[in-house]
């Protein structure tokens, strides 16, 4: 027999005795029983004592056989409010199998703290990752109510907290009827500002019954502008070929006549008679007209040739460039230019610690080209200042050019990156063209942001 089983037998036993000497001394107190040790004046106050002891037994015999029942529901309890810092004692006072009964209890327990660390632990790592990821996320109920949203997705919607979808109403006020209307689409494009063209795509998932709208949004610029750059490119090649496949023959044909005119009509014709002076002029014309054509021929191919470097940029060879460094080198090249001109350059320096991944000769070639258009924006400003600057936060580094200039013009501004457009009355047009798709390989941006009358800022962001 089990302790439990002599503990009920023990308590149970002290029950029958003390209700057999509670009514044992009633009936003395009745008179029933004259016969007896006890002296009567005691037996009402060993009744009363009797009584208590009769209680507390009927109380303690409760708690004793319900006790395994109150663990139960203890142990419920903590398995349903997920509170699993609770133990039991692993004791033998109850016998082995109370012992047991409380070691499982204990050993279920320590399951759910594992498996709830565990599930944690995933999670956490599962945040991680969103919030790390390029491609914005972001979560919402059938009410509205954002449940998740990673910085990506912040940071292209320009805002730094977003609980409900009507908060994007003031910045985006379209786009929270575009994720949750009625003709609401899988998938499409949204013009954001500032420099961002999203691509949106939805999808719906059932949680416990709950509807969850979830919505990727992700960057296109950079797509949209390679395929502008790739355009153009194959553009420029058709023109190219087209234009020195014809050229070409017209300038070594010229070269031709030019060797008949010298060796086989100068040197043959008249020097005297009434037509030698017409003759004369004749061929000093055809001299003069053969010279033109392939003066300008090989102009023409010596332009289009130029061209072949806005299709034949090499790779860029990625490193960590310290920019501190760079912008120092850059700006003793151009300081000297600057100082004839009586141009006031302002450099600001990031941490000397401070690197990039990019491409040290590209880089630098972007930043000389965008100084020099800084320069000549502001040859006719009165007290011109050039700002060349670094913007670092925690995440990416921005270097900004910025002249106090006469700004571009708005109809100008949408056309400043297409090849070959220029607003100078000399120059190629291909200098910003090939900046932005050098930016565009390494994996970086090149933006302007202009006010006429006030100036204008070109930004390399890494």
């Amino acid at each position: 027999m089990n302790r439990f089983a002599i503990g009920i037998v023990v308590r149970i036993g002290g029950l029958f005795l003390l209700v057999g000497l509670a009514t044992y001394l009633w009936l003395m107190r009745q008179g029933l029983i004259t016969r007896s040790t006890i002296v009567p004046t005691l037996t009402m106050p060993l009744l009363i004592v009797t009584g208590l002891f009769l209680l507390w037994l009927v109380t303690n015999l409760y708690q004793y056989v319900t006790g395994i029942n109150r663990k139960l529901t203890f142990f419920l309890e903590s398995v349903r409010y997920s509170d699993f810092a609770i133990t039991f004692n692993a004791n033998n006072k109850l016998g082995p199998s109370f012992a047991q009964v409380n070691q499982q209890f204990n050993e279920v327990l320590e399951a759910f703290r594992q498996a709830r660390a565990e599930k944690e632990a995933n999670l956490q790592y599962l945040n991680t990752i969103v919030q790390h990821v390029s491609v914005g996320l972001l979560a919402f109920d059938a009410s509205g109510q954002v449940e998740l949203v990673n910085q990506a997705a912040l940071k292209l919607l320009n805002t730094y907290r977003l609980r409900m979808l009507s908060d994007l109403e003031a910045l985006h006020p379209d786009l929270p009827g575009r994720l949750t209307g009625p003709g609401r689409q899988a998938a499409f494009a949204y013009a954001a500002g500032q420099g961002n063209d999203l691509a949106i795509r939805t999808t719906d998932v059932r949680l416990r019954g709950r509807l969850v709208t979830l919505a990727s949004l992700q960057n296109i610029r950079s797509e949209l502008q390679q395929k502008e750059v790739d355009a153009w490119q194959n553009l420029t090649k058709v023109l190219r070929h087209e234009i020195m496949n014809s050229v070409t023959p017209l300038v070594s044909l010229t070269g031709t006549m030019q060797t008949i005119l010298e060796h086989d009509i100068a040197e043959n014709m008249p020097t005297d008679g009434p037509n030698a002076p017409v003759l004369t002029e004749a061929v000093g014309d055809l001299r003069d007209a053969l010279a033109t054509i392939a003066q300008r021929g090989e102009g023409i191919m010596r332009f289009v040739d130029a061209y072949r470097h806005f299709t034949t940029i090499p790779a860029p060879r990625l490193a960590d460039v310290p920019v501190s460094a760079l912008m120092q080198r850059v700006a003793a090249l151009v300081r000297p230019t600057f100082d004839e001109q009586n141009i006031d350059l302002r450099v600001t320096l990031p941490d000397a610690l401070r690197t990039i991944r990019a491409d040290e000769a590209q880089v630098e070639m972007i930043l000389l080209n965008l100084l020099k258009n800084a320069r000549e924006a502001v040859e006719r400003t009165p007290n011109p200042v050039i700002h060349f600057e670094a913007l670092p936060d925690a995440a990416r580094l921005t270097i900004r050019v910025a002249d106090n200039g006469p700004g571009i013009e708005p109809e100008a501004l949408e056309q400043i990156f297409i090849p070959f457009f220029t607003t100078k009355k000399s120059g190629s047009g291909i200098g910003l063209s090939l900046s932005r798709q050098m930016m565009q390989q390494q994996g970086g941006q090149l933006t302007v942001d202009t006010t006429v009358g006030q100036g204008t800022a070109f930004c390399l962001t890494f």
